[in-house]
Protein backbone atom coordinates (compact mmCIF):
# COMPACT_ATOMS: atom_id res chain seq x y z
CA UNK A 1 0.00 0.00 0.00
CA UNK A 2 1.21 3.48 -0.77
CA UNK A 3 1.98 5.83 1.56
CA UNK A 4 0.37 9.30 1.15
CA UNK A 5 3.31 12.14 0.93
CA UNK A 6 3.69 14.65 3.72
CA UNK A 7 4.20 18.39 3.94
CA UNK A 8 7.52 18.63 4.91
CA UNK A 9 11.40 17.97 4.39
CA UNK A 10 12.95 15.45 6.52
CA UNK A 11 13.00 16.56 10.15
CA UNK A 12 16.29 17.23 11.92
CA UNK A 13 16.80 15.82 15.10
CA UNK A 14 16.54 18.50 17.49
CA UNK A 15 19.64 19.49 19.78
CA UNK A 16 17.96 18.91 22.80
CA UNK A 17 17.04 15.12 22.16
CA UNK A 18 18.70 12.78 24.62
CA UNK A 19 17.75 10.05 22.18
CA UNK A 20 16.85 10.22 18.33
CA UNK A 21 12.91 10.40 17.43
CA UNK A 22 13.38 10.18 13.60
CA UNK A 23 9.41 9.21 13.16
CA UNK A 24 6.65 10.91 14.92
CA UNK A 25 3.64 9.37 15.81
CA UNK A 26 0.17 10.76 16.95
CA UNK A 27 -2.48 8.59 18.63
CA UNK A 28 -5.91 10.24 18.45
CA UNK A 29 -8.31 9.72 21.01
CA UNK A 30 -12.39 10.33 21.41
CA UNK A 31 -13.50 8.65 24.08
CA UNK A 32 -11.68 6.41 26.90
CA UNK A 33 -12.30 3.29 25.14
CA UNK A 34 -10.61 4.37 22.24
CA UNK A 35 -7.61 5.52 24.30
CA UNK A 36 -7.36 2.34 26.13
CA UNK A 37 -7.06 0.63 22.61
CA UNK A 38 -4.64 3.52 21.40
CA UNK A 39 -2.30 2.82 24.41
CA UNK A 40 -2.44 -0.88 23.50
CA UNK A 41 -1.14 -0.28 20.33
CA UNK A 42 1.13 1.98 21.20
CA UNK A 43 2.94 -0.44 23.35
CA UNK A 44 4.11 -2.10 19.69
CA UNK A 45 6.37 0.89 18.70
CA UNK A 46 8.82 0.64 20.80
CA UNK A 47 11.28 4.15 21.42
CA UNK A 48 14.10 2.14 20.45
CA UNK A 49 13.54 2.12 17.39
CA UNK A 50 13.59 5.77 17.22
CA UNK A 51 9.79 6.61 17.00
CA UNK A 52 8.29 9.42 19.42
CA UNK A 53 5.03 9.09 20.49
CA UNK A 54 2.04 11.99 21.39
CA UNK A 55 -1.46 11.88 21.56
CA UNK A 56 -3.97 14.50 21.10
CA UNK A 57 -7.96 14.85 21.77
CA UNK A 58 -10.19 14.89 18.98
CA UNK A 59 -13.17 17.13 19.89
CA UNK A 60 -17.12 16.57 20.09
CA UNK A 61 -17.41 13.44 21.92
CA UNK A 62 -20.07 13.17 24.07
CA UNK A 63 -17.69 10.73 26.41
CA UNK A 64 -14.66 12.93 26.07
CA UNK A 65 -14.43 13.88 29.64
CA UNK A 66 -11.12 12.83 31.62
CA UNK A 67 -9.16 11.65 28.23
CA UNK A 68 -6.68 14.79 29.04
CA UNK A 69 -6.56 13.39 32.79
CA UNK A 70 -6.37 9.92 31.48
CA UNK A 71 -3.18 10.48 28.93
CA UNK A 72 -0.87 12.95 31.36
CA UNK A 73 -1.50 9.93 34.03
CA UNK A 74 0.13 7.90 32.09
CA UNK A 75 2.96 9.63 31.51
CA UNK A 76 1.98 10.43 27.91
CA UNK A 77 2.75 13.39 25.84
CA UNK A 78 -0.73 15.44 25.01
CA UNK A 79 -0.97 18.26 22.18
CA UNK A 80 -4.05 20.01 22.31
CA UNK A 81 -5.90 19.52 19.17
CA UNK A 82 -5.13 22.87 17.95
CA UNK A 83 -1.09 22.07 18.14
CA UNK A 84 -1.82 18.93 16.69
CA UNK A 85 -2.86 20.15 13.27
CA UNK A 86 -0.32 22.58 13.36
CA UNK A 87 2.32 19.95 13.34
CA UNK A 88 3.34 16.98 10.90
CA UNK A 89 3.53 13.42 11.73
CA UNK A 90 4.71 10.30 9.96
CA UNK A 91 1.53 8.42 11.08
CA UNK A 92 -2.02 9.11 12.93
CA UNK A 93 -3.70 6.45 14.94
CA UNK A 94 -7.31 6.09 16.03
CA UNK A 95 -9.27 3.66 17.19
CA UNK A 96 -12.86 5.86 16.21
CA UNK A 97 -12.73 7.16 13.03
CA UNK A 98 -14.15 11.04 12.54
CA UNK A 99 -14.27 13.04 9.48
CA UNK A 100 -12.42 16.24 11.76
CA UNK A 101 -9.57 13.84 11.76
CA UNK A 102 -8.98 15.22 7.93
CA UNK A 103 -7.11 18.40 9.55
CA UNK A 104 -4.22 16.37 10.75
CA UNK A 105 -0.96 16.58 8.54
CA UNK A 106 -0.73 12.87 9.00
CA UNK A 107 -1.28 9.39 7.33
CA UNK A 108 -4.45 8.27 8.98
CA UNK A 109 -4.57 4.52 9.95
CA UNK A 110 -8.13 3.65 11.89
CA UNK A 111 -9.02 0.78 13.68
CA UNK A 112 -11.96 -0.75 15.89
CA UNK A 113 -12.08 0.16 19.69
CA UNK A 114 -14.12 -2.63 20.52
CA UNK A 115 -14.28 -6.60 19.61
CA UNK A 116 -15.01 -5.36 15.48
CA UNK A 117 -17.79 -2.90 13.88
CA UNK A 118 -21.20 -4.00 15.54
CA UNK A 119 -23.15 -0.78 17.02
CA UNK A 120 -25.77 1.30 15.17
CA UNK A 121 -24.67 5.06 16.06
CA UNK A 122 -26.61 7.17 14.00
CA UNK A 123 -25.52 10.23 15.27
CA UNK A 124 -22.02 9.51 13.80
CA UNK A 125 -23.01 7.51 10.73
CA UNK A 126 -25.47 9.39 9.71
CA UNK A 127 -27.14 6.28 8.16
CA UNK A 128 -29.65 3.81 10.91
CA UNK A 129 -28.51 0.06 9.21
CA UNK A 130 -24.79 1.14 9.33
CA UNK A 131 -22.30 0.26 11.85
CA UNK A 132 -20.21 3.11 13.30
CA UNK A 133 -16.57 2.81 11.49
CA UNK A 134 -17.86 1.09 8.21
CA UNK A 135 -20.02 4.37 7.25
CA UNK A 136 -19.37 6.59 4.38
CA UNK A 137 -19.57 9.24 5.94
CA UNK A 138 -16.98 8.42 8.98
CA UNK A 139 -14.60 7.43 6.37
CA UNK A 140 -15.05 10.12 3.18
CA UNK A 141 -15.00 13.55 2.56
CA UNK A 142 -15.85 14.92 -0.53
CA UNK A 143 -15.77 11.59 -1.90
CA UNK A 144 -12.00 11.20 -1.17
CA UNK A 145 -11.24 8.33 1.55
CA UNK A 146 -9.68 9.91 4.90
CA UNK A 147 -7.89 6.51 6.45
CA UNK A 148 -5.11 5.05 4.79
CA UNK A 149 -5.40 2.03 7.11
CA UNK A 150 -8.65 0.63 7.52
CA UNK A 151 -7.96 -1.67 10.00
CA UNK A 152 -10.51 -4.70 10.10
CA UNK A 153 -10.01 -7.82 13.01
CA UNK A 154 -11.74 -10.34 10.44
CA UNK A 155 -11.69 -10.63 6.65
CA UNK A 156 -15.59 -10.64 7.09
CA UNK A 157 -15.55 -7.29 8.00
CA UNK A 158 -14.23 -5.89 4.51
CA UNK A 159 -17.22 -7.41 3.22
CA UNK A 160 -19.27 -5.68 4.75
CA UNK A 161 -17.20 -2.34 4.39
CA UNK A 162 -17.45 -3.18 0.81
CA UNK A 163 -21.70 -2.44 0.87
CA UNK A 164 -21.19 0.54 2.47
CA UNK A 165 -18.84 2.31 1.95
CA UNK A 166 -16.97 0.13 -1.55
CA UNK A 167 -14.61 3.14 -2.18
CA UNK A 168 -13.16 2.41 1.21
CA UNK A 169 -12.60 -1.35 0.53
CA UNK A 170 -8.97 -0.50 -0.95
CA UNK A 171 -7.18 1.15 2.33
CA UNK A 172 -8.76 -2.02 4.56
CA UNK A 173 -6.01 -4.28 6.33
CA UNK A 174 -6.56 -7.37 8.10
CA UNK A 175 -4.67 -6.51 11.30
CA UNK A 176 -6.75 -8.85 13.95
CA UNK A 177 -7.70 -7.95 17.39
CA UNK A 178 -4.52 -7.04 19.75
CA UNK A 179 -6.83 -6.41 22.96
CA UNK A 180 -7.70 -9.84 22.14
CA UNK A 181 -3.74 -11.37 21.69
CA UNK A 182 -2.77 -9.32 24.83
CA UNK A 183 -5.83 -11.36 26.44
CA UNK A 184 -4.13 -14.36 25.30
CA UNK A 185 -1.00 -13.74 26.37
CA UNK A 186 -2.55 -13.75 30.07
CA UNK A 187 -4.10 -16.72 30.68
CA UNK A 188 -1.02 -18.17 32.31
CA UNK A 189 -1.68 -15.46 34.65
CA UNK A 190 -5.10 -16.80 35.74
CA UNK A 191 -4.05 -17.42 39.38
CA UNK A 192 -2.70 -14.13 39.83
CA UNK A 193 -5.80 -11.99 38.52
CA UNK A 194 -7.97 -14.40 41.09
CA UNK A 195 -5.59 -13.25 43.86
CA UNK A 196 -5.97 -9.88 42.83
CA UNK A 197 -9.65 -10.28 42.66
CA UNK A 198 -10.00 -11.94 46.27
CA UNK A 199 -10.66 -15.16 45.02
CA UNK A 200 -9.54 -17.96 46.64
CA UNK A 201 -10.45 -20.92 49.31
CA UNK A 202 -12.83 -22.33 46.92
CA UNK A 203 -14.52 -19.10 46.14
CA UNK A 204 -15.87 -18.70 42.41
CA UNK A 205 -15.83 -15.65 40.23
CA UNK A 206 -19.13 -13.89 38.19
CA UNK A 207 -18.66 -10.77 36.51
CA UNK A 208 -21.41 -8.97 35.77
CA UNK A 209 -20.02 -6.66 32.35
CA UNK A 210 -22.90 -3.88 30.97
CA UNK A 211 -22.23 -1.51 28.21
CA UNK A 212 -23.64 2.07 27.80
CA UNK A 213 -27.22 3.09 26.70
CA UNK A 214 -30.64 2.32 27.70
CA UNK A 215 -30.25 -1.58 25.89
CA UNK A 216 -27.44 -2.43 27.84
CA UNK A 217 -27.66 -4.61 30.78
CA UNK A 218 -28.07 -1.72 33.40
CA UNK A 219 -29.81 0.16 31.23
CA UNK A 220 -32.33 -2.92 31.31
CA UNK A 221 -31.84 -3.95 34.97
CA UNK A 222 -30.35 -1.51 37.33
CA UNK A 223 -30.80 -3.43 40.31
CA UNK A 224 -29.03 -6.87 38.21
CA UNK A 225 -25.85 -6.29 40.64
CA UNK A 226 -27.88 -6.06 44.45
CA UNK A 227 -29.55 -8.77 43.40
CA UNK A 228 -26.84 -10.91 42.36
CA UNK A 229 -24.60 -9.91 44.95
CA UNK A 230 -26.78 -10.73 47.52
CA UNK A 231 -28.11 -13.75 46.04
CA UNK A 232 -24.96 -15.99 45.91
CA UNK A 233 -23.55 -17.39 48.95
CA UNK A 234 -20.76 -15.25 49.85
CA UNK A 235 -18.02 -17.65 50.88
CA UNK A 236 -18.94 -19.61 47.42
CA UNK A 237 -18.78 -16.66 44.85
CA UNK A 238 -17.57 -13.38 44.51
CA UNK A 239 -19.28 -10.89 42.18
CA UNK A 240 -17.34 -8.02 40.11
CA UNK A 241 -18.57 -5.47 38.07
CA UNK A 242 -17.62 -4.21 35.04
CA UNK A 243 -18.98 -0.79 33.54
CA UNK A 244 -18.13 0.39 30.27
CA UNK A 245 -16.29 3.36 30.12
CA UNK A 246 -19.13 5.34 28.49
CA UNK A 247 -21.11 4.83 31.59
CA UNK A 248 -18.36 5.96 33.87
CA UNK A 249 -17.63 9.37 31.46
CA UNK A 250 -21.42 10.35 30.76
CA UNK A 251 -22.46 9.97 34.95
CA UNK A 252 -19.12 10.74 36.43
CA UNK A 253 -17.11 8.59 38.52
CA UNK A 254 -18.39 10.07 41.84
CA UNK A 255 -21.94 9.40 41.05
CA UNK A 256 -21.43 5.71 39.47
CA UNK A 257 -19.48 4.78 43.04
CA UNK A 258 -22.77 6.53 44.93
CA UNK A 259 -25.26 4.82 42.93
CA UNK A 260 -23.34 1.19 43.35
CA UNK A 261 -23.09 1.79 47.37
CA UNK A 262 -24.75 -0.89 48.66
CA UNK A 263 -24.12 -3.18 46.20
CA UNK A 264 -20.34 -2.47 47.05
CA UNK A 265 -21.30 -2.41 51.04
CA UNK A 266 -22.54 -6.15 49.96
CA UNK A 267 -19.31 -7.68 48.78
CA UNK A 268 -19.56 -6.41 45.02
CA UNK A 269 -15.79 -5.58 42.98
CA UNK A 270 -15.69 -3.08 41.06
CA UNK A 271 -13.26 -2.65 38.35
CA UNK A 272 -12.15 0.75 37.31
CA UNK A 273 -12.59 1.75 33.54
CA UNK A 274 -9.02 2.29 32.77
CA UNK A 275 -8.02 -1.25 33.03
CA UNK A 276 -8.94 -4.20 34.51
CA UNK A 277 -11.76 -5.97 32.72
CA UNK A 278 -9.42 -8.32 31.11
CA UNK A 279 -7.60 -9.67 33.93
CA UNK A 280 -11.15 -9.96 35.32
CA UNK A 281 -12.56 -12.30 32.62
CA UNK A 282 -9.74 -14.09 32.84
CA UNK A 283 -10.15 -14.65 36.37
CA UNK A 284 -13.84 -15.61 36.00
CA UNK A 285 -16.08 -18.48 36.02
CA UNK A 286 -19.76 -16.91 34.58
CA UNK A 287 -19.89 -13.64 32.97
CA UNK A 288 -23.51 -12.34 33.09
CA UNK A 289 -23.67 -9.82 30.69
CA UNK A 290 -25.11 -8.36 27.16
CA UNK A 291 -23.61 -7.09 23.89
CA UNK A 292 -20.23 -5.25 25.36
CA UNK A 293 -17.31 -6.43 23.66
CA UNK A 294 -16.49 -7.69 27.29
CA UNK A 295 -19.06 -10.08 27.11
CA UNK A 296 -18.14 -11.16 23.81
CA UNK A 297 -14.52 -12.30 24.51
CA UNK A 298 -15.95 -14.06 27.40
CA UNK A 299 -17.18 -16.19 24.95
CA UNK A 300 -14.00 -16.34 23.63
CA UNK A 301 -12.70 -18.18 26.55
CA UNK A 302 -15.17 -20.22 26.66
CA UNK A 303 -16.63 -19.18 30.19
CA UNK A 304 -20.00 -19.81 31.55
CA UNK A 305 -22.18 -17.14 29.33
CA UNK A 306 -25.87 -15.49 30.37
CA UNK A 307 -27.01 -12.35 29.14
CA UNK A 308 -29.51 -10.13 30.63
CA UNK A 309 -29.79 -8.02 27.72
CA UNK A 310 -28.95 -8.64 24.49
CA UNK A 311 -29.13 -4.83 22.66
CA UNK A 312 -30.20 -6.17 19.50
CA UNK A 313 -32.26 -2.83 18.59
CA UNK A 314 -28.28 -1.38 18.45
CA UNK A 315 -26.45 -3.98 16.90
CA UNK A 316 -26.11 -4.49 13.22
CA UNK A 317 -28.20 -7.17 11.72
CA UNK A 318 -25.22 -8.65 9.92
CA UNK A 319 -22.25 -8.02 12.64
CA UNK A 320 -21.21 -11.42 14.47
CA UNK A 321 -22.53 -9.65 18.08
CA UNK A 322 -26.21 -9.71 16.96
CA UNK A 323 -26.11 -13.71 16.14
CA UNK A 324 -24.06 -14.03 19.75
CA UNK A 325 -27.28 -11.93 21.32
CA UNK A 326 -29.37 -14.45 19.07
CA UNK A 327 -27.76 -17.15 20.29
CA UNK A 328 -26.55 -17.14 23.85
CA UNK A 329 -28.16 -18.23 26.91
CA UNK A 330 -30.50 -15.72 28.61
CA UNK A 331 -30.53 -14.80 32.28
CA UNK A 332 -34.06 -14.75 34.08
CA UNK A 333 -33.04 -11.10 36.19
CA UNK A 334 -36.55 -11.74 38.36
CA UNK A 335 -35.79 -15.60 38.62
CA UNK A 336 -33.40 -17.79 41.01
CA UNK A 337 -30.02 -16.54 40.16
CA UNK A 338 -27.81 -19.45 41.89
CA UNK A 339 -30.11 -22.03 40.22
CA UNK A 340 -29.56 -20.25 36.73
CA UNK A 341 -25.95 -20.01 37.05
CA UNK A 342 -25.85 -23.51 38.32
CA UNK A 343 -27.27 -24.64 35.68
CA UNK A 344 -26.01 -22.98 33.11
CA UNK A 345 -22.44 -24.00 34.18
CA UNK A 346 -23.98 -28.20 33.84
CA UNK A 347 -25.09 -27.36 30.25
CA UNK A 348 -22.40 -25.52 29.28
CA UNK A 349 -21.29 -25.93 25.68
CA UNK A 350 -18.90 -23.03 24.78
CA UNK A 351 -18.73 -24.98 21.31
CA UNK A 352 -21.94 -23.26 20.46
CA UNK A 353 -20.53 -19.97 20.43
CA UNK A 354 -17.08 -20.44 18.90
CA UNK A 355 -18.19 -20.21 15.63
CA UNK A 356 -20.00 -16.68 16.26
CA UNK A 357 -16.57 -15.67 17.49
CA UNK A 358 -14.64 -16.90 15.11
CA UNK A 359 -16.00 -14.78 12.65
CA UNK A 360 -15.45 -11.23 14.68
CA UNK A 361 -11.80 -12.25 15.35
CA UNK A 362 -9.10 -13.51 12.77
CA UNK A 363 -5.88 -14.62 12.39
CA UNK A 364 -4.94 -15.07 15.59
CA UNK A 365 -1.63 -14.93 17.78
CA UNK A 366 -0.56 -12.85 14.80
CA UNK A 367 -2.34 -9.38 15.71
CA UNK A 368 0.53 -7.76 17.05
CA UNK A 369 2.65 -8.31 14.17
CA UNK A 370 0.09 -7.15 11.73
CA UNK A 371 -0.56 -3.75 13.33
CA UNK A 372 3.00 -3.60 13.12
CA UNK A 373 2.90 -4.36 9.20
CA UNK A 374 0.17 -1.99 8.68
CA UNK A 375 2.25 0.72 10.83
CA UNK A 376 6.03 0.23 9.67
CA UNK A 377 5.87 1.33 6.31
CA UNK A 378 4.82 4.91 7.03
CA UNK A 379 8.69 4.86 8.86
CA UNK A 380 10.20 3.69 5.98
CA UNK A 381 11.00 6.95 4.36
CA UNK A 382 12.83 7.73 8.32
CA UNK A 383 14.91 4.64 7.05
CA UNK A 384 13.10 2.68 10.24
CA UNK A 385 12.71 -0.98 9.51
CA UNK A 386 10.16 -3.38 10.77
CA UNK A 387 11.13 -5.05 13.60
CA UNK A 388 12.83 -8.63 12.38
CA UNK A 389 11.36 -10.52 15.35
CA UNK A 390 7.19 -10.63 16.43
CA UNK A 391 6.51 -8.58 19.25
CA UNK A 392 6.48 -10.33 22.28
CA UNK A 393 3.88 -11.52 24.64
CA UNK A 394 2.27 -8.94 26.20
CA UNK A 395 0.22 -9.71 29.45
CA UNK A 396 -2.30 -7.59 30.99
CA UNK A 397 -1.77 -5.61 34.55
CA UNK A 398 -3.47 -7.43 37.34
CA UNK A 399 -7.04 -5.98 38.24
CA UNK A 400 -7.05 -3.40 41.36
CA UNK A 401 -10.75 -3.64 41.98
CA UNK A 402 -12.77 -0.69 43.66
CA UNK A 403 -14.10 -2.31 46.69
CA UNK A 404 -15.36 -1.31 50.71
CA UNK A 405 -14.76 -3.62 53.49
CA UNK A 406 -17.21 -5.63 52.51
CA UNK A 407 -20.36 -7.19 54.16
CA UNK A 408 -21.04 -6.15 58.02
CA UNK A 409 -24.34 -8.45 58.26
CA UNK A 410 -25.05 -11.89 56.56
CA UNK A 411 -28.32 -14.44 57.29
CA UNK A 412 -26.72 -17.46 57.43
CA UNK A 413 -28.46 -20.93 57.25
CA UNK A 414 -26.63 -23.95 58.20
CA UNK A 415 -26.72 -27.65 59.11
CA UNK A 416 -24.58 -30.42 61.59
CA UNK A 417 -24.27 -33.39 58.90
CA UNK A 418 -24.14 -36.53 60.11
CA UNK A 419 -20.22 -36.71 60.02
CA UNK A 420 -20.50 -34.36 62.70
CA UNK A 421 -19.51 -31.03 60.11
CA UNK A 422 -21.02 -27.96 59.89
CA UNK A 423 -22.37 -26.76 56.58
CA UNK A 424 -23.08 -23.27 56.31
CA UNK A 425 -24.16 -20.45 53.66
CA UNK A 426 -23.93 -17.01 54.33
CA UNK A 427 -26.00 -14.14 51.99
CA UNK A 428 -24.77 -10.32 52.48
CA UNK A 429 -27.49 -8.14 53.36
CA UNK A 430 -27.76 -4.51 52.35
CA UNK A 431 -28.19 -1.55 54.40
CA UNK A 432 -32.20 -0.72 54.41
CA UNK A 433 -33.22 -3.12 52.02
CA UNK A 434 -35.85 -5.55 53.57
CA UNK A 435 -35.84 -9.25 54.06
CA UNK A 436 -39.12 -10.24 52.51
CA UNK A 437 -38.04 -14.13 52.66
CA UNK A 438 -35.85 -14.86 55.72
CA UNK A 439 -33.45 -17.73 54.82
CA UNK A 440 -31.88 -18.02 58.04
CA UNK A 441 -30.77 -15.90 61.63
CA UNK A 442 -28.29 -12.57 61.23
CA UNK A 443 -25.10 -12.63 62.01
CA UNK A 444 -23.36 -9.16 62.08
CA UNK A 445 -19.60 -7.62 62.49
CA UNK A 446 -19.01 -4.59 65.29
CA UNK A 447 -18.74 -2.32 61.99
CA UNK A 448 -22.95 -2.88 61.23
CA UNK A 449 -24.08 0.88 61.68
CA UNK A 450 -27.79 -0.11 60.74
CA UNK A 451 -29.27 -0.33 64.54
CA UNK A 452 -31.73 -2.92 63.14
CA UNK A 453 -29.77 -5.67 62.68
CA UNK A 454 -27.90 -5.52 65.33
CA UNK A 455 -30.54 -5.47 67.80
CA UNK A 456 -32.28 -9.03 65.89
CA UNK A 457 -28.35 -10.62 65.14
CA UNK A 458 -28.26 -13.96 66.88
CA UNK A 459 -24.73 -13.67 66.07
CA UNK A 460 -22.13 -10.67 67.04
CA UNK A 461 -17.86 -10.51 66.00
CA UNK A 462 -15.51 -8.10 66.16
CA UNK A 463 -13.00 -8.01 63.41
CA UNK A 464 -10.35 -5.35 64.30
CA UNK A 465 -7.52 -7.06 66.27
CA UNK A 466 -5.62 -4.18 67.41
CA UNK A 467 -8.96 -3.01 69.53
CA UNK A 468 -10.10 -1.69 72.87
CA UNK A 469 -11.56 -2.78 75.20
CA UNK A 470 -9.68 -6.64 75.93
CA UNK A 471 -11.21 -9.54 73.85
CA UNK A 472 -12.46 -11.26 76.96
CA UNK A 473 -13.96 -8.05 78.32
CA UNK A 474 -15.70 -6.88 74.89
CA UNK A 475 -17.21 -10.10 74.94
CA UNK A 476 -19.07 -10.09 78.15
CA UNK A 477 -20.02 -6.86 77.97
CA UNK A 478 -22.01 -7.48 74.74
CA UNK A 479 -23.37 -10.78 75.84
CA UNK A 480 -25.00 -8.81 78.97
CA UNK A 481 -25.71 -6.02 77.47
CA UNK A 482 -27.37 -7.43 74.74
CA UNK A 483 -31.27 -8.25 73.86
CA UNK A 484 -32.36 -11.85 74.41
CA UNK A 485 -31.27 -12.50 70.48
CA UNK A 486 -27.80 -12.54 70.99
CA UNK A 487 -26.56 -16.39 71.15
CA UNK A 488 -22.67 -16.04 70.37
CA UNK A 489 -20.15 -13.19 70.55
CA UNK A 490 -16.87 -13.57 68.75
CA UNK A 491 -13.22 -11.40 68.83
CA UNK A 492 -10.65 -12.23 66.47
CA UNK A 493 -7.14 -12.66 68.38
CA UNK A 494 -5.38 -13.63 64.77
CA UNK A 495 -5.85 -14.58 61.29
CA UNK A 496 -6.33 -17.99 62.63
CA UNK A 497 -7.89 -17.54 66.26
CA UNK A 498 -10.55 -15.82 67.92
CA UNK A 499 -12.52 -15.46 71.25
CA UNK A 500 -15.51 -17.07 72.09
CA UNK A 501 -18.15 -16.26 74.50
CA UNK A 502 -21.44 -18.29 74.56
CA UNK A 503 -24.75 -16.79 75.98
CA UNK A 504 -26.03 -20.19 77.22
CA UNK A 505 -23.81 -21.29 80.20
CA UNK A 506 -21.81 -17.95 79.58
CA UNK A 507 -18.85 -20.30 78.43
CA UNK A 508 -15.91 -18.99 76.70
CA UNK A 509 -13.61 -20.88 74.50
CA UNK A 510 -10.54 -19.88 72.22
CA UNK A 511 -10.61 -21.39 68.90
CA UNK A 512 -8.40 -21.99 66.84
CA UNK A 513 -7.49 -23.25 62.77
CA UNK A 514 -4.14 -25.02 62.78
CA UNK A 515 -2.15 -24.91 59.25
CA UNK A 516 -2.39 -28.46 57.82
CA UNK A 517 0.66 -29.74 56.24
CA UNK A 518 1.37 -29.15 53.27
CA UNK A 519 -0.59 -26.03 52.78
CA UNK A 520 -1.35 -22.22 53.20
CA UNK A 521 -2.14 -20.79 56.83
CA UNK A 522 -6.01 -20.84 56.88
CA UNK A 523 -7.83 -17.84 57.59
CA UNK A 524 -10.63 -17.91 60.29
CA UNK A 525 -13.08 -15.65 59.71
CA UNK A 526 -14.36 -14.64 63.04
CA UNK A 527 -18.00 -14.23 62.05
CA UNK A 528 -18.16 -17.09 60.18
CA UNK A 529 -17.18 -19.29 63.17
CA UNK A 530 -19.92 -17.89 65.53
CA UNK A 531 -22.41 -19.17 62.86
CA UNK A 532 -21.30 -22.24 63.09
CA UNK A 533 -21.00 -22.48 66.94
CA UNK A 534 -24.36 -21.30 66.46
CA UNK A 535 -25.59 -23.70 63.97
CA UNK A 536 -23.78 -26.57 66.46
CA UNK A 537 -25.59 -25.06 69.68
CA UNK A 538 -29.26 -24.93 67.65
CA UNK A 539 -28.61 -28.63 66.81
CA UNK A 540 -28.25 -29.60 70.89
CA UNK A 541 -24.50 -30.04 70.49
CA UNK A 542 -22.46 -28.96 73.28
CA UNK A 543 -19.70 -26.71 74.08
CA UNK A 544 -18.17 -29.75 75.86
CA UNK A 545 -18.28 -31.25 72.73
CA UNK A 546 -16.32 -28.59 70.60
CA UNK A 547 -13.10 -28.80 72.78
CA UNK A 548 -13.20 -32.58 72.81
CA UNK A 549 -13.49 -33.15 68.78
CA UNK A 550 -13.25 -29.21 67.12
CA UNK A 551 -15.47 -28.43 64.72
CA UNK A 552 -15.07 -28.66 60.65
CA UNK A 553 -16.62 -25.76 59.27
CA UNK A 554 -17.81 -26.58 55.05
CA UNK A 555 -18.62 -23.61 52.79
CA UNK A 556 -19.06 -24.76 49.29
CA UNK A 557 -16.36 -26.84 48.58
CA UNK A 558 -13.99 -25.44 51.08
CA UNK A 559 -13.46 -27.31 55.04
CA UNK A 560 -11.77 -25.56 57.62
CA UNK A 561 -10.77 -27.73 60.83
CA UNK A 562 -11.01 -25.53 64.06
CA UNK A 563 -10.16 -26.69 67.23
CA UNK A 564 -11.09 -25.19 71.09
CA UNK A 565 -9.62 -24.90 74.41
CA UNK A 566 -11.39 -23.66 77.23
CA UNK A 567 -9.71 -21.04 80.19
CA UNK A 568 -7.08 -23.09 82.24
Amino acid sequence: MPVPSLRRARRRRPRWNTVAEEAQVLGVARTLTSATRLLDVMRLLPPQDGIGVSYTINPGSAFADGLAEYFTGRGGRLLSWREATRRSFDLAVACAVHPSMRRLDAPLMVMPHGAGYNRLVVESTGEPGVPAGLSRRELTRWGRVLPAVIGVSHADQIGRLRQTCPRAVPRAQLIGDYCWERITDSLGRRDLYRAGMGVGAGRRLVVINSTWSEHSLLGRHPDLPLKLVTALPADEFAVALVLHPNVWIRHSRQRVFARLRREMDAGLLVLPPEEGWRAALIASDWVVGDHGSTTFYAAGLERVLLLAATGLDELDPASPTADFGRSAERLDPDGDLLDQLLTAAEKHAPESLQEIFDRQVGVRGTAGRRHQEAMYPFFARRNIPLPTDPPEPDPVPAPRPERTPGPTTYEVAGEVLPDGSVALRRWPVAARRPIEEPRGFLAVTDLEVYSVWQATAAVLARTVLDAEPAPADWLHHHIQDSSAGLDVAVAALDDDRALLLLRRGGILLEAHAPQPWGEPRPRLDPLLLGAAVNVWLDAARTAEELTERGLVVRTGSRALKVSFTAPP
